[in-house]
């Protein structure tokens, strides 16, 4: 995995511009370039989310942000690797979770998951609970795990 980084976790509000910038190029290069993705990715929710990542030197080569969706459920999304095949996702989510439990007071995490995504999400432990949906143009499924 080359140089990268210990694991950051920030308040929107303690995150560096360029760590901001960073998160949106890593996010664009994915789900727009990559995937396809036509979509408004500020949505308003990385105010209120904590935003964990990797970095290889000021590059963010993985990364999620987590914030409540509901009284005692977070939601995980915008969940991206740059380095494909190397375990840094499923490290990604591991962190995630633990800084998720620590940091929130929570029952239930929920992931809005791609449907191709869908056995990543179960070797980690989520469960699908819905049905498939399109959400912009790709198909998607709700993954639940009870904490």
């Amino acid at each position: 995995r080359g140089c990268v980084t210990d694991f950051i976790v920030k308040k929107f509000s303690e995150l560096s511009v360029n760590e901001l910038y960073e998160i949106l190029k890593s996010r664009a290069e994915i789900f727009l370039l990559e995937q396809n993705i036509i979509c408004q990715d500020m949505d308003d929710k990385d105010r209120d989310s904590i935003h964990c990542f990797f970095a290889n030197g000021n590059r963010v080569v993985a990364y999620l942000r987590a914030f409540y969706s509901g009284k005692d459920t977070v939601t995980i999304g915008r969940v991206l690797t740059l380095v494909h095949g190397q375990g840094l996702g499923s490290e990604l989510m591991r962190k995630g979770i633990d800084e998720i439990k620590k940091r929130f007071t929570v029952n239930k995490i929920c992931v809005h998951s791609q449907k191709q995504a869908e056995n990543f999400y179960k070797k980690i432990g989520f469960n699908t609970v819905s049905g498939e949906y399109l959400e912009e143009g790709v198909v998607h499924i709700n993954m639940e795990m009870q904490i």
